[in-house]
């Protein structure tokens, strides 16, 4: 019986979110929307899941609550920042920097989270993924210690074990 719902709905959160979603941008809410709305959240993760190497296992939706109020908060605190850098330190003065950032993390999924995140916070943007997914090239438009920026990386996000799944290399 698992099997056969698994089947027919490949990605069951991504099918609740997909029909909330049509719901929501419909904009009126009566029963041939629902049902055309659940129709789309069935038929497009169906349709889609060739193309889905493996559905992410271990996912835990507290931690990934936590991890998204981190990320709100490093945001808004980077806003903050890089304002700070734009009105008060002249071009001349700039410090930018490229950092590796030696990855922990194995799975494609886990690492595309970590890379949309640092690409997510203002002055720093994710650039390159080593050929081995062993490490991320990043570039930081104003830094004094390169190292720290590696170091915050590494401890604020990566070594909280938040980010997608359990599969990671010690």
């Amino acid at each position: 019986m698992a099997r056969a719902f698994y089947w027919l709905i490949p990605h069951p959160f991504l099918t609740l979110l997909l029909a909330f979603v049509w719901m929501l941008l419909q904009n009126q809410l009566s029963a041939g929307m629902v049902v055309f709305g659940v129709i789309l959240g069935v038929v497009i993760p169906w349709g889609t899941s060739i193309w889905w190497p493996d559905t992410p296992k271990g996912f835990r939706l507290g931690k990934m609550i936590s991890y998204s109020v981190i990320v709100m908060w490093d945001i808004i605190v980077a806003n903050i920042e890089v304002a700070w850098v734009v009105l008060s330190v002249p071009n001349s003065k700039l410090k930018p920097a490229w950092v590796v950032i030696p990855l922990e993390l194995r799975q494609p999924e886990a690492i595309t989270v970590l890379a949309g995140t640092i690409t997510l916070t203002p002055g720093t943007v994710s650039a390159d993924l080593s050929e081995g997914g062993h490490s991320l090239l990043v570039h930081v438009l104003h830094t004094d210690d390169p190292d720290a920026i590696v170091d915050e990386i590494m401890i604020r996000y990566q070594r909280r074990r938040i980010i997608v799944g359990r599969r990671y290399r010690d």
